[in-house]
């Protein structure tokens, strides 16, 4: 059965940070893809200083450059807000997929904030990738204290498939320093420009 990881979010703007995490959760969760789930508007987010969407694809897609990581605007086709209705659609769409919902610590952190975050943990299993910055709020988070006993060893993370819903792992990887936020506090207009090579080179990477 295909294994799929969901990494959602703004990418506003992608880089190689994204990138870094996702080929760490194909590594260690066995995946045959990642897709990355451009958000038409994050709905914790405002929506003044969001790159259009089509822009925010694009920089994607030229920022993931690799054959097991798919950029994709379908929440937009799929007419879905929040990330429990998309994944309730895709899991309608492809029933032979196993999907895993991938999120860095800083969205861990704030998980609580999600609309009806515990139904999307009956959902799918939930992999948090360090970083850094993040990891204490992370760990110390109301849903972090929700998921209690239902947390897996990073050990066990090839066998996510088996686990009995809710489950979550937190991967320690190493962490890129990279940041969206501080991409466009140095730059508000990237996405009129081409992308800078701090964006799409990562010196985490192998």
């Amino acid at each position: 059965m295909t294994a799929i990881g969901l990494l959602g979010g703004s990418f506003n703007p992608a880089h190689a940070g994204h990138r870094h995490i996702s080929v760490e959760a194909i590594r260690r969760l066995g995946l045959d893809e990642v897709w990355w789930l451009v958000s038409p508007q994050n709905p914790l987010k405002a929506a003044e200083g969001m790159a259009p969407l089509a822009a925010r694809v694009a920089a994607a897609a030229a920022v993931a450059r690799h054959r097991h990581i798919h950029v994709t605007d379908l929440e937009l086709h799929l007419g879905t807000r929040f990330a429990v209705d998309t994944v309730a659609a895709l899991q309608r769409r492809y029933p032979k997929v196993r999907f895993i919902w991938l999120m860095g610590a800083d969205n861990l952190a704030q998980f609580h904030h999600w609309s009806r975050w515990r139904r999307l943990a009956a959902r799918v299993p939930i992999a948090v990738l360090a970083r850094p910055g993040y990891m204490e709020r992370a760990l110390t988070a109301p849903a972090m204290a929700w998921f209690g006993r239902r947390r897996h060893a990073s050990a066990a993370a090839g066998r996510w498939r088996e686990w009995r819903l809710p489950a979550i792992v937190v991967l320690d990887i190493r962490m890129s320093p990279l940041s969206a936020t501080a991409i466009r506090r140095a730059d508000p207009d990237w996405a009129t420009r081409p992308l800078p090579s701090t964006m799409t080179r990562n010196p985490l990477w192998p």
